[in-house]
């Protein structure tokens, strides 16, 4: 005697032109086989979910026979679903046997079940553990940058100790377009900002210094925090942004598409092709900015001195004169090429450290913005207190 129930699920889908997909029951003696037919596929994905799950809460036998011939299409997702439900059947010690699947069908049975990864167990950590951890591995990654930098600090001199010792090998033509994107493209973006900067710090300067009847040591506030601190940090943060981002960006595509392999395989080394023109660029071309910046800045402060104290061009040059010595210019020139070596360098790494992706991409330029920025203002600190130091 064989017992049939079929049961359509219809009711449960949307009009389609598929046959959705259903299954039978077949008890025979003590062995039940369940016959699948229609459509297993993507497009199915609800119906697919609730016909297992109908099979495996009416049917409660082990071992469980499915019978495959009738399904009329399988594709990866319904061959996902039907061996995960075998998996799962599995786990709670139960029994389920694919049969009569064509040809086609149980090459993609085997394949989804060739690559079945199981699921990762949970471990259960305490809070602290996991915070323990994180600062652990925060201060293996700062030491393998740490010891990544010094890697890379090394190849570039010798790099360029290669350079100097053959010129021929320099390519002073991709320094000279390398310093026209850094340098010539940026100064107007530069002297905007700067020029605003120290306006705003004249005009706030005045304010407070009014309420002691010293508005005019205003000069001197804008003079000495632009030309020794402000001009050439805020021009670091903006070459930061601006050009690191970039280098980064552009090794990182040539990383993706394999041109820096190509490089190597032509003879040619990358430091000398990619990255000592980039250095030298940004060693060159960010002192001239800071320069440039300064002069913005102090140009927008004497304005604002001017229009809301009152204090002309003539009288501000003259107390700045007073106020500033050639020490005060010099500190702020000294520490413009060792940020930009540190932003060079840094956009490098990150440019090399792209994987085959975009997504990678993105994280490195991230990564090199964000990492170049605290690195700049590292660095102001310790010029900061060494000079102070030395007292210069």
């Amino acid at each position: 005697m064989t017992l049939e129930a079929s049961v359509p699920l219809q009711d449960r889908l949307d009009s389609s032109d598929r046959r959705p997909p259903e299954w039978t029951l077949k008890q025979d003696h003590k062995e039940p086989l369940v016959e699948l037919s229609g459509d297993w596929s993507a497009e199915q994905a609800s119906a697919m979910e609730l016909a297992l799950a109908d099979v495996i809460a009416d049917v409660r036998a082990s071992p469980m026979t499915f019978d495959l011939s009738r399904i009329d299409r399988l594709d990866t997702v319904g061959a996902w679903l039907l061996d995960r439900t075998r998996h799962d059947l599995k786990a709670k010690g139960c029994t389920l046997v694919f049969i009569k699947a064509r040809d086609e069908h149980g090459i993609l049975l085997d394949e989804v079940d060739h690559y079945d990864v199981p699921p990762k167990a949970e471990v259960k950590r305490h809070r602290a553990f996991d915070l323990l951890a994180a600062l652990g591995h925060a201060v293996l990654d700062l030491g393998r940058d740490v010891l990544s930098g010094l890697a890379f600090l090394g190849e570039f001199m010798m790099s360029l100790g290669r350079v100097v010792l053959q010129p021929r090998r320099f390519r002073g033509t991709s320094l000279v377009n390398q310093l026209d994107f850094v340098a010539l493209r940026g100064v107007p973006i530069m002297a905007l900002i700067s020029f605003l900067v120290g306006g705003i710090i004249a005009q706030q300067g005045i304010f407070q210094l009014r309420q002691f009847g010293a508005s005019a040591f205003v000069v001197d506030l804008v003079g000495i925090l632009v030309l020794r601190e402000l001009g050439v940090l805020l021009t670091a943060i903006m070459v930061a942004g601006r050009s690191g981002s970039a280098f980064t960006a552009e090794l990182g595509s040539m990383k993706m598409r394999e041109e820096i392999d190509a490089i190597r395989v032509m003879g040619l080394d990358p430091m000398e092709v990619l990255i000592i023109p980039r250095l030298l660029a940004l060693i060159i071309g960010l002192p001239m900015l800071t320069f440039l910046s300064d002069l913005s800045a102090l140009l927008g402060g004497g304005l604002v001195a001017w229009l809301y104290e009152g204090i002309g061009p003539h009288v501000f040059m003259a107390r700045l004169k007073e106020a500033i010595a050639l020490n005060t210019f010099l500190v702020g020139m000294i520490k413009a090429p060792f940020m930009a070596l540190i932003i060079g360098m840094i956009a490098s790494i990150e440019g090399f450290a792209v994987q085959g992706s975009a997504e990678s991409l993105g994280r490195h330029v991230t990564s090199s913005v964000v990492k170049a920025i605290f690195m700049v203002i590292v660095a102001d600190g310790l010029f900061a207190m060494f000079f102070a130091a030395i007292k210069y």
